[in-house]
């Protein structure tokens, strides 16, 4: 399926944060209107009517797209964040980047036994978040209903670090 118009508001920035990367920049597609509006529908589309609970927010720029989306489907906000970041008891999921190790985190009472919960982030690459923040949705007791992220970068195989979770991407890269 071809990416949608809004695709086009997507800037690649070489070299940032360091030499080598490439970076999707979403901020001119955030200060589009009708752009912003469309992306954040078609993330939702896919669980309208699917009894989602809460929406899991992947920090900082899932932010973003995460509490218009949870809007949209009349879901609470969960959001999940880098650790030491948050001010009650957590739960910590840790992972490994291509560079070293991270951990996230999220309040232990955010999501309740019997939740449904839609992870959103702003792009899925190595997975290594995603899957991570999906362990301590299950870890509270809740279950992942699905993964929704605005771009997929398809060549770096983060789908394959999901374990099946079912996943939609806006736009694939």
């Amino acid at each position: 399926m071809p990416n949608p118009p809004y695709a086009s508001l997507i800037r690649d920035i070489p070299d940032f944060p360091r030499p080598g990367i490439l970076f999707r920049d979403i901020t001119p597609l955030l200060g589009d209107a009708a752009g912003f509006g469309a992306a954040v529908r078609d993330l939702a589309a896919p669980y309208r009517g699917g009894s989602i609970d809460r929406v899991v927010a992947i920090e900082a720029r899932g932010y973003l797209l995460g509490a218009p989306v949870a809007l949209e489907l009349g879901a609470g906000l969960v959001p999940v964040r880098k650790k030491g970041k948050l001010p009650h008891e957590v739960l910590r999921a840790e992972y490994t980047l291509e560079y070293g190790e991270e951990a996230v985190e999220v309040h232990r009472d955010a999501l309740q036994p019997g939740e449904r919960a839609l992870i959103v982030d702003d792009v899925l690459a190595t997975g290594g978040t995603m899957a991570a923040a999906a362990a301590l949705v299950e870890r509270a007791g809740a279950s992942v209903a699905g993964a929704a992220v605005l771009i997929e970068l398809t060549g770096l195989r983060g789908r394959d670090r999901l374990g099946g979770l079912p996943l939609t991407a806006a736009i694939t890269l």
